[in-house]
């Protein structure tokens, strides 16, 4: 293994959450959410706020550093980083800005961080009322594609085609995080679970997706605090060390009017065995998964690329009971992830997957977690994906 690498050096020493909202109900503005998550992992974590000298975030965040290193008192910043690309495809990849920040020394403790107030500022994702389509849009707009669900709608039909997969496969991932999300009084679904028939009942969005195929809309903060391995040994919490951490895409995934020449993807292709490289394991090591739901075709797709089934094996494999916390062969958004928890750009599955290492979740897992993944965006253009760990050099 090269010294070029984060592997074990850095790890995630703090958790901060806000409360989480049904889109629009937020109370409080979309900065004073950030800073309140921010606040709430430095205290997780045990250090003054103060110190935090290296911000990361990702899908455009508009709660810039200096702004925030203002607003909290912070001494100096020696890194501000943002992941590029619109979607949540960046939760994974900002974290793993932040550990490479610290590795190289630009700053001492990091924060990622993402707020989101819908409220304020309008829907996330909404197809854009607009009198004239530019650009790619041009080739699609006119046409009625215009929305997320759409769009991605039309890669996991051509998937399912291709590999003969049934809709049980996706309802499956709707009730693994539903499901979960009952055990989680955090999760704004709590309390609402959904059953076999709920799902087939529901209206259809755009086929293949039902409305619980469907992410949620919601209001929130979540950060997330990175430092140096040595120094997470003396703080508050068990350290989840960070293994690996990769970030990109395929070829020609962004390419205009859906001319990406392999188009029943996630976009994880390239990324799956980098990770799996620069951590020094397999998906056979992997204890809990967090998928990020767009969509839950999406979810299907990028499990398939990470190599935890073949694409023929998607109709026996996505059961319920596989996904489970208690007892399951891929324990899988055990929050309640993007569909049941909230929708926080997927920052949520990072902080449950550190929750898995500790061994405080909601769901925790009967054995003892040595390996937490998390996979960020599917179908978006960049996506990226985390690998942490009990041990630093397991």
């Amino acid at each position: 293994m090269s010294d070029l690498t984060i592997r074990g050096k850095t790890a995630i020493v703090g958790l901060g959450e806000t409360r989480y909202y049904k889109r629009g109900a937020a109370p409080d503005p979309e900065f004073k959410l950030t800073l309140q998550a921010i606040m709430l992992a430095a205290e997780d974590a045990g250090i003054d706020v103060r110190d935090i000298d290296g911000f990361a975030s990702y899908s455009n965040d508009r709660n810039d550093p200096p702004r925030i290193q203002s607003a909290l008192g912070i001494k100096h910043v020696g890194f501000s980083n943002m992941f590029w690309g619109g979607g949540g495809g960046g939760g994974s990849g900002a974290v793993g800005n932040a550990a490479a920040a610290v590795a190289a020394g630009y700053c001492d403790i990091a924060v990622a961080y993402r707020g989101l107030a819908q409220g304020q500022f309008g829907r996330f994702g909404q197809g854009a009322a607009i009198p004239v389509a530019p650009g790619g849009m041009a080739f699609t707009a006119p046409y009625g594609l215009m929305s997320p669900a759409q769009m991605f709608a039309m890669r996991v039909n051509r998937f399912m085609h291709d590999h003969g997969v049934n809709q049980e496969a996706l309802r499956a991932v709707a009730l693994a995080s539903y499901h979960h999300a009952q055990y989680n009084p955090n999760a704004v679904m709590h309390g609402r679970p959904l059953t076999e028939e709920d799902y087939d009942n529901s209206r259809w969005i755009v086929e293949p997706f039902h409305l619980f195929d469907c992410c949620q809309e919601n209001d929130g903060a979540a950060a997330v605090i990175v430092t140096s391995a040595e120094r997470a040994k003396d703080l508050k919490h068990k350290p989840a060390y960070i293994l690996a951490a990769q970030q990109g895409s395929d070829y020609r995934q962004a390419a205009a009017a859906h001319n990406a020449p392999d188009y029943g993807t996630s976009n994880f292709k390239s990324l799956a065995p980098r990770l799996y490289k620069q951590a020094g394991l397999g998906p056979k090591e992997v204890d809990v998964l967090q998928s990020y739901e767009n969509f839950t075709g999406g979810v299907m797709m990028s499990i398939v690329e990470h190599d935890f089934c073949k694409p023929d094996e998607v109709n026996d494999f996505f059961q319920l009971d596989n996904f489970r916390f208690d007892g399951g062969k891929l324990p899988l958004n055990t929050s309640g992830g993007n569909l049941a928890e909230c929708y926080m750009h997927g920052l949520e599955l990072i902080t449950e997957a550190v929750r898995q290492i500790r061994g405080t979740a909601p769901c925790q897992l009967e054995k003892e977690v040595n390996i937490s993944m998390v996979t960020s965006g599917p179908m978006v253009q960049p996506v990226s994906n985390l690998i942490l760990s009990r041990e630093a050099k397991p």
